[in-house]
C-alpha cells in the first residue's frame, strides 16, 4: 500500500494540471465566460426563477462531491494540508474546468450530454479517459482511507468493536488498512452496482449523501466551538447561521429526490446510527457486569498482602490487559481462584481513550503501586487520543521509565493473560431485547485480542468468564 501510495500524489497532480489545462483552453476561447465568478448571477437567477433555481441546487451540488471526503482522507495530517491541497490544486483547477466547459456549450450547445470529454482535444481524448479512471481510483482509495480511518476512531471512541488494524507505512501513522471495513465496503458497493446499474440512478443517493455529510459536520464543528467556549458566543451563532443557511438550503434541495433514490443514504445512515449506539450502550452494560465480577483492584491487593487469598508467588512476569482502570482483570482474578498462584511481578494495564484526538506526552502514563512496594505488582494506566497508535512494547517501556516494581521488564520471557468474556442475554432492563441481539452479534467480528495488540501468541494466555446484559 505504501508503495502504491506514493504513485497517487504525482498522478492527482497530472490530473488537475489537465482539468485546468483544458479549462483554459476553452475560456481563451470565450473570455466572457468569467463573468460566471460573479455571484451576482447566481442571485438574478434566484430571483427570477425562485422554484427552478431552488430544485437546480440538488445537481448543482455535485460539483463538490469529494469535498467531503477530503478531511476524512487527510485528517490525520492536519488542516494545512487539506487547505493547501484545496485551495491551490483542486479548487482552482475544478473552476477552470467548469468555466471551459461553459465556454465550449457556447460554441455548441449540443455537447450538452458530455462536455468534459468533448472540451478536450480529439488527440487526447483516450489519454484522458484513462487518466481519469486512475483519478476515479485514486478518488475511491481516498473515499476508503478515509473509512479506514474515521472506523479507528469510532473503535477507539467504543462505539465499534475492536477491530483488526495493519499499518502499512512506517512514515505515517495513520496509513492504515482495516480488513473488515474493506471487504464490508466491496460488499455494498457490488450491492448497489448491482441495484442502481447507472451511475446517473446514483445522482439523488449522492447528492443527499454529500449534503447530509456536510450539514452534519457543519452542525458538529458549531457545536464543539460552543462546547470549547473558546469563541464568543455571538461570533459562534452568526458564524453558524451563515454557513448552516448555505448547507441546509443544499440539503433541502436534496431531500425532494428521496422518492428516486435519496432514501439509500438515510436508510445507511441510520443503520449505521443503530449500530454506533448498539454498541455503545451494550459495552456500558456488559462493562457494568464486568467490574461487577472483577471487583475493585485495590482491595484484591489488600487481600493478597494481608495472606487472606491463599497464593504462591512464582517467578516470572505476568501482564494482565484490563478494560476498567481500578478493577482487578478477570484472568488475573480466575489465575488467583483456580491456580492459587501469581507471578512474583505483576502489571495491570489499561488503555483509556478520552474524546480528544491527542494527549500530551506529561498526560501519557501513570503507575501506580497500590500502596504495596513490596508485593510486586504495579497498575499501569496508558492514555492515548482516538487518532495516536498504540503500541504496548512502547507502553511497557515507558512505564520502566517511571519505575516499575520487581525491576527491569523483560518483554521476550514476560507472560500475557487476557480476558475473553461471553455474553448471555437476559430479561434484565437497559436496553431492547433485539438491541441486546444485535449487540452480541456484533461481537462476532470483534478482532483477537492477541492479534489486535500484536501480543506473543505462544506467551498469552486468554481466560473467559460469563457476563450478563
Amino acid at each position: 500500500t505504501a508503495r502504491v501510495g506514493r504513485l497517487f500524489g504525482p498522478i492527482m497532480v497530472v490530473w488537475f494540471t489537465a482539468l485546468a489545462l483544458c479549462g483554459i483552453r476553452g475560456v481563451a476561447r470565450h473570455p466572457e465566460v468569467l463573468q460566471a465568478l460573479s455571484p451576482h448571477w447566481a442571485a438574478r437567477y434566484l430571483i427570477e426563477e425562485p422554484l427552478t433555481a431552488f430544485l437546480s441546487l440538488g445537481a448543482v451540488v455535485l460539483v463538490i462531491t469529494g469535498a467531503e471526503a477530503l478531511y476524512a482522507d487527510m485528517g490525520h495530517f492536519g488542516k494545512r494540508p487539506i487547505r493547501r491541497a484545496w485551495f491551490f490544486v483542486a479548487f482552482p483547477a475544478l473552476v477552470l474546468n467548469y468555466l471551459g466547459q461553459g465556454a465550449f456549450l457556447i460554441d455548441d450547445p449540443s455537447g450538452a450530454g458530455n462536455p468534459f470529454f468533448l472540451l478536450v482535444p480529439h488527440w487526447a481524448r483516450i489519454p484522458m479517459v484513462a487518466l481519469a479512471t486512475l483519478a476515479t481510483i485514486i478518488a475511491s482509495q481516498a473515499v476508503i482511507s478515509g473509512a479506514f480511518s474515521v472506523a479507528r476512531q469510532a473503535t477507539r471512541l467504543g462505539y465499534l468493536p475492536r477491530l483488526r488494524v495493519r499499518h502499512t507505512s512506517t512514515d505515517e501513522p495513520g496509513q492504515i488498512y482495516v480488513p473488515f471495513v474493506n471487504w464490508l465496503l466491496m460488499g455494498a458497493v457490488l450491492g448497489l452496482v448491482i441495484g442502481f446499474q447507472s451511475s446517473s440512478r446514483l445522482a439523488a443517493a449522492y447528492g443527499v449523501a454529500v449534503t447530509g455529510t456536510i450539514t452534519v459536520t457543519a452542525t458538529l464543528f458549531f457545536v464543539l466551538q460552543w462546547v470549547r467556549g473558546k469563541r464568543p458566543p455571538g461570533q459562534i451563532i452568526t458564524a453558524g447561521a451563515f454557513f448552516l443557511l448555505f448547507v441546509l438550503v443544499f440539503l433541502a434541495a436534496n431531500l425532494v429526490k428521496v422518492g428516486e433514490g435519496g432514501w439509500l443514504p438515510i436508510a445507511i445512515g441510520s443503520i449505521i446510527f443503530v449500530v454506533l449506539t448498539t454498541w455503545r450502550r451494550g459495552r456500558e452494560l456488559a462493562d457494568a457486569g464486568r467490574s461487577r465480577l472483577e471487583g475493585p483492584l485495590q482491595d484484591f491487593a489488600n487481600d493478597l498482602h494481608s495472606h487472606e487469598i491463599p497464593v504462591q508467588r512464582v517467578p516470572g512476569c505476568a501482564v494482565f490487559l484490563s478494560r476498567g482502570e481500578g478493577t482487578t482483570p478477570m484472568a488475573m482474578r480466575a489465575n488467583v481462584e483456580h491456580n492459587h498462584s501469581l507471578h512474583s511481578n505483576v502489571i495491570v494495564l489499561t488503555l483509556n481513550t478520552p474524546p480528544v484526538p491527542r494527549v500530551a506526552p506529561e498526560e501519557r502514563l501513570k503507575v501506580d503501586d497500590l500502596g504495596f512496594r513490596d508485593d510486586g505488582i504495579s497498575q499501569v494506566t496508558a492514555t492515548f487520543g482516538y487518532e495516536e497508535p498504540t503500541s504496548l512494547p512502547e507502553i511497557l517501556r515507558l512505564a520502566q521509565e517511571y519505575g516499575l516494581e520487581g525491576g527491569q521488564l523483560d518483554l521476550d520471557t514476560a507472560s500475557f493473560f487476557v480476558s475473553a468474556p461471553e455474553l448471555r442475554i437476559t430479561d434484565s432492563p437497559g436496553m431492547a431485547q433485539w438491541r441486546k441481539h444485535l449487540f452480541a452479534a456484533t461481537t462476532r467480528v470483534t478482532a483477537d485480542p492477541i492479534e489486535f495488540f500484536d501480543l506473543p501468541r505462544g506467551r498469552t494466555v486468554s481466560m473467559g468468564a460469563e457476563i450478563e446484559i
